[in-house]
């Protein structure tokens, strides 16, 4: 925020005082839900409400006070907006999921600074550690008809993803011990793709995965509430049910993985990611043991990805090795550094913007070009029918990605919310004079 210009110091003034900042905060909260709920297929009505959300990060009020905001937006507003268009609760889990696995990714890279460019591949063996055994698709391993498995066991195959995909974290971390930058790069990008074609090829022999045709029906979550919504004489229409019910596990999984995040950043494993992203040999010589933290950072990272993996096998009810291709590792990746490597706040913000610019933006101005081109409206005099498919920009989405990071790395190379140590880091390098 430039201080110089004095729309810019009246708005930091304004945020930095609880009572105006509160009211305001609840105000645009409020004014931006009201015009989604009137105009529920705007998209700038529900970005409007989404900036909203970010103001209210900003603003400096009570913790507790801003808790119970955040705790009312995100637990009855947006459910609230969802019910009014489905599409928007749809991008709200969309979003949740990819924050989940940015936040995974942010401890390997920006915490303990090892590049994982095969990072997908831990949400590929969650989704398909479910999607096997709660499908129909394990009686091809086994034999027999006992899968799929009752809704029930989803749970503790979360915690089963957990645990699989932390053993291939650590499978992947042991021969890569001794490498680090570029050489990392390229080995955790093969791991991958060797998960990715592993995905498309086993299906013969023994068909596990049923290769590139993917798997489905997934079974989904069970509604164990039902019995409470009887009793209350609701009726649990599946199709009413399930998107609030998924939207909410994935806001517990974001929650817990926010607490662990913050939990270990704080602690001694989390000094010892930092030391070691800052100075390897310099922390080996303090006594930071190299192996046991290196794994540990794979791990804890894989782990996240597998217990959301686990979540969007069983949201999308089918899985193919084309939902984790490398673009998926790239995309995630570029979450991070957008919002900031090694920020927690960054990574959540990195992981929104993205999400909704691909979601929402590209695709609605796509839909956008589309309806002009078939209500035949010309511009100049030159028809938009005649604008080439080619041209949507839904299909530029990794260019847009790519000129992002680009401006990113030109003009703010430590993220949009950067952890204040790295920013000072480089505020100070900058300021520095050349030798």
């Amino acid at each position: 925020m430039d201080e110089r210009q004095p729309q810019a110091r009246m708005i930091k003034a304004l945020l930095a005082r609880p009572l105006p900042a509160a009211i305001l905060a609840i105000a645009l909260l409020g004014i931006t839900a009201y015009a989604v709920s009137h105009f529920p297929r705007s998209i700038v009505a529900f970005m409007l409400f989404q900036a909203s959300i970010l103001f209210l990060y900003f603003a400096a009020m009570p913790s507790w006070l801003k808790g119970l905001l955040t705790a009312g937006t995100l637990g009855v507003l947006m459910p609230v907006v969802g019910s009014i268009n489905g599409y928007y609760l749809e991008i709200a889990i969309q979003v949740g999921i990819f924050v989940a696995l940015a936040l995974g990714l942010n401890i390997v890279v920006g915490l303990a600074g090892l590049l994982d460019l095969g990072y997908v591949a831990f949400f590929a063996v969650g989704a398909y550690t479910w999607a096997i055994f709660g499908s129909p698709q394990a009686n091809q391993i086994f034999g027999g008809d006992a899968f799929p498995l009752p809704p029930a066991w989803f749970f503790l195959f979360l915690l089963l993803g957990v645990g699989v995909a932390a053993g291939a974290g650590i499978l992947l971390g042991l021969p890569v011990l001794r490498l680090h930058g570029d050489y990392l790069a390229i080995v955790t990008l093969g791991f991958g793709e060797v998960i990715r074609v592993l995905a498309n090829n086993l299906d013969k022999p023994i068909n596990f995965t049923n290769g590139p045709k993917g798997i489905t029906p997934i079974s989904r979550p069970p509604i164990f509430f039902e019995p409470v919504l009887r009793a209350v004489g609701v009726d649990p229409n599946p199709n009413v049910v399930y998107p609030l019910y998924l939207y909410f596990l994935v806001l517990l999984i974001v929650g817990v993985t926010i607490l662990v995040n913050r939990r270990v950043e704080d602690s001694h494993v989390g000094r010892a990611w930092e030391a070691i992203r800052e100075d390897q040999t310099a922390a080996q010589a303090m006594g930071v043991p190299l192996v046991r933290m290196k794994l540990m950072a794979f791990a804890c990272g894989a782990s996240f990805a597998g217990a959301v993996g686990v979540l969007f096998s069983a949201k999308q009810v089918f899985i193919n090795p084309e939902s984790f291709t490398f673009m998926e590792s790239i995309g995630v990746l570029a979450m991070v550094i957008l919002g900031g490597m090694g920020s927690i706040p960054g990574a959540i913000l990195g992981a929104t913007v993205v999400t909704v610019l691909n979601l929402q933006v590209l695709k609605g101005l796509s839909l956008w070009l589309n309806e002009l081109r078939n209500a035949g409206v010309t511009i100049f005099g030159w028809s938009l029918a005649n604008l080439p498919t080619q041209l949507e920009p839904a299909k530029y989405e990794r260019m847009v990605f790519g000129l992002i990071l680009v401006l990113m790395m030109v003009f703010r190379p430590q993220g949009i919310l950067p952890v204040q140590r790295r920013h000072r880091e480089l505020h100070d390098g900058a300021a520095l004079p050349e030798r």
